[in-house]
């Protein structure tokens, strides 16, 4: 019996992830060229066929298809076809996590993303040298789309159907028309989402990103909620109001805070007594393992080619990285002024759900 040794299992893994970082590659260049979308529900497609519906070149389109073919990701009727004459499909099981925007399962924006990381590499390594910066605005509308398009799901699904629901207290405040202030809103995915699950309620978004906000004003006049929804650039802890809010939610953002402590400060002045503050960050192992699980592993990936350098590139910076685990967030909210952070019993997928307590 013989076994792999240290070395040969080290290089067997980095060919699986060459072999999947090509794979990703193929599977974001399918998807910028609409090839997937061509491919959903249509009847078998050949290459020249495939390039006519999208616009695109049949001898890239018929390399591709084999590409996705070889490597499961589609399906060929007759591999011993003649090259141009075989057809491929989308095997309906594989619909969600390519194509399906809003299916939870849909794994295309950690495509993009991943893409997009990657091509700031160069200048990364000049970050990590302390020659210069690389921010969320340096990164462009590739990573804000991605990044937006990963969580659209959970925040129009889960996050008002099951999350905040499971919030004692929160449904009744929001059913009576109260008022909820949406921290790091990004696109503004979750706050739409909250002023359309409760048709009452005032919802305020915030977000420093004004390319984030832009696209979020436009996409609550098309879900018909912009009489109920502001969208603002201004920092929270510039706010003059206090005891302005019923509910405060936070979905992750936290961890790209040059000053967490100081914004969670603003968020404790800016909540009504009784009100409800949840954070919502990655739900990371609550201690340092080495070696790690595939959340550590895919969010320590994300804090080295973005968190980490966007929240470096505003100073001072407390230089958090995404893999911010409940201790850390903890002392941030006890140095802010509140008494505790309770972890609810809540499943939110890759977010563990957070109460602060005042």
């Amino acid at each position: 019996m013989t076994t792999t040794s240290a070395p040969d299992a080290l290089a067997d893994r980095m060919l699986s992830a060459v072999l999947g970082s090509f794979e990703i590659a193929a599977v974001a260049l399918g998807h910028r060229l609409g090839w997937y979308g061509c491919l959903a529900g249509a009847p078998p497609l050949t290459a020249a066929e495939l390039a006519e519906r999208s616009g695109t070149d049949a001898r890239y389109a018929r390399e591709w298809l084999e590409q996705q073919a070889v490597a499961g990701y589609l399906a060929v009727d007759d591999a011993t076809a003649a090259p141009d004459d075989r057809r491929f499909s989308l095997p309906e099981e594989h619909r969600a996590a390519l194509v399906d925007e809003l299916d939870p399962g849909y794994l295309m924006p950690m495509a993009d993303a991943t893409v997009a990381f990657t091509r700031f590499l160069p200048r990364l390594v000049q970050v990590y040298r302390g020659a210069r910066t690389l921010s969320w605005d340096d990164m462009g509308d590739e990573v804000r789309d991605a990044q937006a398009a990963a969580n659209r799901p959970f925040l129009v699904g889960a996050l008002v159907d099951e999350v905040l629901p499971a919030v004692p207290g929160v449904d009744d405040v929001l059913r009576a028309g109260g008022r909820v202030a949406d921290v790091g809103c990004g696109y503004g995915w979750s706050t739409i989402s909250i002023a359309g699950r409760w048709p009452a309620v005032r919802v305020d978004g915030f977000d420093v990103d004004e390319p984030s906000v832009e696209r979020g004003r436009r996409h609550a006049v098309d879900a018909g909620v912009a009489d109920r929804v502001t969208f603002s650039t201004t920092d929270v802890r510039e706010l003059e109001a206090a005891a302005a809010y019923d509910l405060i939610t936070a979905v992750e953002c936290v961890h790209d805070l040059p000053d967490p402590v100081g914004v969670l400060a603003a968020l404790r002045r800016l909540v009504r007594p009784g009100g409800t503050v949840l954070v919502l960050d990655e739900v990371v192992a609550e201690e340092f393992t080495a070696p790690g699980g595939q959340i550590d592993r895919l969010m320590y990936g994300y804090s080295l080619l973005c968190c980490l350098p966007d929240g470096r590139s505003h100073g001072p910076s407390a230089a958090t990285g995404t893999v911010m685990r409940p201790a850390l967030l903890r002392r941030y909210a006890q140095q802010a002024g509140f008494t505790d952070v309770e972890v609810l019993p809540v499943d939110a997928g890759f977010f563990r759900v957070y109460r602060l307590l005042t």
